[in-house]
């Protein structure tokens, strides 16, 4: 299993490479989220419910028979994409047919790739029942944790204290495997309680060609905006209009074995060129994606909610 960036180096293709290679670029999710390749339209798969017992027992003496549940899941695949169409006069007048299509091609693309990063937190199929569901609905109990009655990023040690807290119960998380979602100015916000609180600079790495600021070696990024403009993860008013926002920590994971976070796909990204179509003078270009999302383990993510700004 690979991610997208790395199936883009093996692409012999040069159109898919270019979509592929967008999609890498536009998502702070898909340059690193692993990718299991999908038989069919859904994956299923076994999840612990309970553990058998076990006891001591004495010479002689028998176990008592016990044995652990499991509960089946099933991830079925979503179908995101969408038809980059140019006009033959378009084409012919303004400039070379690939010029044109490609500027057509990598605008779809970074739609697609803007939703993807969208649905990955917020999806919810109650709301879209062609999409999938995201961390927000997946993550509960222990797994999300509230920030309210704490002190604002910037001035205390409670939150820092917090995001220690958030870290800590992704079992495993690091700066190779895992990483940090916010907004951008929650970000901003961290940076500075860190040095009024008499740290140095965070620490910067460079992480999938992008340089990210680090928390205890785990990279902070900015979750990104939605197709109209707002953030993925948006600031709310709170309490006497004081804005708050959400935290997200996520392991990834390449099998059900690692227990984190995993993209599923049938096929990957797909991209054809369908010439000119039959209904329109127009010049086609398709772009597929089979996605889907899957948590293989309790503790792959968490969420810190009503972290206060200021």
């Amino acid at each position: 299993m690979i991610t997208l960036a790395e199936s883009a180096k093996l692409s012999q293709d040069q159109l898919q490479r270019g979509v592929i290679e967008t999609f890498v670029q536009e998502s702070p999710i898909l340059d690193r989220l692993p990718l299991l390749t999908v038989a069919g339209n859904a994956y299923r798969y076994n999840e612990e419910s309970t553990l058998p017992g076990v006891s001591f027992r004495a010479v002689n003496e028998a176990y008592p028979e016990s044995t652990g549940t499991l509960n089946q899941r099933i991830e079925t695949l979503a179908i995101l994409g969408g038809d980059a169409d140019v006009d033959k006069f378009i084409a012919q007048t303004r400039g070379n047919l690939n010029d044109q299509r490609a500027v057509q091609i990598m605008m779809k693309v970074k739609a697609a790739s803007v939703h993807f990063s969208d649905q990955f937190f917020n999806g919810d199929v109650m709301v879209d029942p062609k999409g999938f569901d995201g961390l927000r609905k997946r993550l509960f109990g222990t797994q999300v944790t509230d920030a309210k009655g704490l002190g604002p990023v910037a001035n205390g040690y409670e939150f820092f204290d917090a995001l220690d807290t958030l870290t800590a119960r992704v079992r495993g998380i690091n700066g190779a495997n895992g990483a940090l979602y916010m907004n951008a100015d929650i970000r901003a916000k961290i940076a500075s309680g860190f040095r009024r609180l008499g740290g140095s600079e965070l620490l910067t790495s460079e992480i999938a060609g992008k340089r990210a600021v680090m928390w205890n070696g785990i990279p902070m990024l900015d979750a990104g905006q939605k197709l109209d403009g707002t953030d993925v993860l948006p600031l709310t008013a709170g309490t006497g209009g004081k804005q708050t926002g959400d935290i997200y920590a996520v392991r990834f994971g390449s099998t059900e074995a690692d227990a984190g976070v995993t993209g599923l796909t049938n096929g990957g990204v797909q991209a054809t060129d369908l010439g000119e179509s039959h209904d329109k003078p127009v010049y086609r270009t398709r772009i597929d994606f089979y996605c889907g999302l899957a948590l293989f383990g309790g503790k792959a993510a968490a969420r810190l909610t009503n972290v206060l700004t200021g």
